[in-house]
């Protein structure tokens, strides 16, 4: 079968690879509803519980790079199976956990199993669908991992309510099981061609570099910027990454190869979509103390906010996976973006006295925006890849957003509590100006208390209205970006190789 034909199971394989993604994206989420109960489990601190969270998501993003050479490297169906098993075998380890320490280990195992799958799913759409359907494959795989990122919350509280905290790892095992299945039925076999070997010494300096730079963003507005792990955590990224570099320049086969940020294809819609992901990444957290503690919504129904955003990425990204098509991928990222601007607007305007309809408008709209302009970015970034490096390529695209997510929450995040704390009325203890949260605990006990959690609730709401702000902005930045950096009406694909990749589809070493 030849390039510009795809691979005849090409469809089929990618219900296999977005099985693999569904149970990825959702353990980012599903653990937030189920940390309560870990908590009285284990009589963990609330250290510990930021632990149990952070492993998984310092360790997924801190291997990413490495993960998707290695599929380049080794294989993407095997890395993917590899993967799979790994988070099976983790998430089962989890659920058994007889301590916080072991659940702690548990999530990490997790994030390794996670970075081996979430770049090489990409990577196989890029070598088995054909150039003009890549942008509805990337369509339907974005709109999985939107559903699955709202599908987590709803579940983990369905399953802590009718089972324990352990559901919600217990259930990634069928699921895996189904996964691979797929793949093992379904995927072929695909590497790069050069058959480079593995720098072992260049893979820890990014892995190091990588993992120091999302622990000190996630840390910061947990601890504060002069806490010592953030420094510690911030120094140990830049040194590593700038030895990574070095190194980089001067390999004749480089894990990574730097020159692709000369490309404005490539380092355009990549700067823009992490410019997006820093509004992004913390909406959901942001308005779901909002929900509960200013609108006093139950946590189920806050878990249901995220519905709307999920059904605004899938009708986006059934526009966006064919408009690219006819309007070119530069006009639907501007679009996308604006239409995401137009979201935060409305989440910007929210105040005590409004409703659920609100939420759900503002989220709908920002879920719409980045269905429409996903697909195109995704196609955009990957198509200054060579296929044969498609496992980097992929990893990076990966990269990109999670730096963004960690920059959001840790910049929104700090913003929000700085506003919210400057905002509080005067004389309260340094405890009860840590969260809102706290400040209502704090009023319970005091005989005016019904005022000052008035007081808290209306902060709250204004420090919220201005971190929304900001989201407006980061949208209409990144929509900026991609207007001036991209090239107009040209197809967002992947070039042609220079060279026959290992595996491609119609080789003779297609190994199906």
């Amino acid at each position: 079968m030849s390039e510009e034909e795809g691979h005849p199971r090409r469809w089929a394989i990618l219900v296999a690879l977005c099985a693999a993604l569904l149970v990825i994206v959702i353990d980012n989420t599903v653990l937030h509803v189920a940390v309560p109960a870990i908590g009285n489990a284990f009589d963990a601190s609330t250290d510990q519980l930021q632990a149990v969270i952070d492993a998984y998501v310092v360790v997924f993003a801190g291997l990413l790079i490495t993960a998707g050479v290695l599929s380049d490297r080794y294989g993407r169906r095997r890395t993917l199976v590899v993967g799979l098993l790994v988070f099976g075998a983790a998430s089962a380890l989890a659920a058994a956990a007889p301590s916080v320490w072991w659940l702690i280990a548990a999530r990490a195992l997790m994030g390794v199993g996670a970075a081996l799958v979430m770049p090489a799913t990409l990577a196989v759409l890029v070598v088995v669908f054909p150039e003009r359907e890549r942008p509805r494959a990337f369509a339907v795989w974005s709109a999985v991992a939107s559903v699955g990122m709202a599908a987590g919350p709803l579940l983990g509280g369905a399953l802590v309510d009718m089972w324990s905290w352990a559901g919600v790892f217990l259930i990634n095992v069928p699921v895996v099981a189904v996964a691979l299945f797929g793949v093992v039925r379904l995927v072929p076999e695909t590497r790069a061609a050069d058959g480079r070997g593995l720098d072992l010494y260049g893979t820890v300096l990014v892995t190091a570099g990588m993992t120091g730079l999302v622990w000190a963003l996630i840390e910061a507005p947990a601890y504060g910027y002069t806490a010592p792990a953030v420094p510690t955590g911030a120094a140990v990224a830049v040194m590593a990454l700038i030895g990574f570099g070095v190194r980089q320049r001067r390999s004749a086969t480089p894990m990574v190869d730097l020159r692709l940020y000369r490309d404005r294809r490539f380092s355009g819609a990549g700067f823009a979509v992490a410019v997006m992901t820093i509004a992004t990444g913390s909406t959901l957290f942001v308005l779901s103390q909002y929900l509960q503690l200013v609108l006093g919504y139950s946590a189920f129904e806050t878990g249901l906010a995220a519905v709307p955003l999920a059904a605004g990425v899938v009708a986006g990204s059934t526009v966006g996976g064919r408009a690219p098509a006819r309007f070119g991928a530069r006009a639907c990222i501007v679009a996308g973006f604006a239409v995401t601007a137009a979201g935060f607007v409305v989440l910007a305007s929210l105040s005590e006295g409004s409703g659920y309809a609100t939420v759900s408008i503002g989220l709908g709209l920002a879920g719409l925006g980045s269905g429409v302009a996903g697909p195109s970015a995704t196609s955009t970034v990957l198509g200054a890849v060579p296929p044969e490096r498609a496992g980097m390529g992929s990893a990076l695209n990966d990269t990109h957003q999670q730096l963004g997510i960690a920059l959001g929450v840790a910049g929104l995040g700090s913003l929000l509590a700085t506003v919210y704390r400057g905002k509080l009325p005067d004389g309260l203890p340094e405890d009860a100006m840590s969260s809102l949260g706290a400040t209502l605990s704090h009023a319970g006990d005091r005989a005016d208390g019904g005022a000052l959690a008035d007081a808290a609730r209306s902060a709250f709401t204004e420090a919220q209205s201005l971190t929304m702000s900001v989201g407006v902005a980061a949208a209409l930045i990144g929509a900026a970006v991609a207007l001036l950096a991209l090239p107009g009406r040209t197809r967002a694909v992947a070039p042609e190789p220079e060279s026959e990749e290992v595996g491609q589809p119609g080789s003779r070493r297609d190994a199906e």
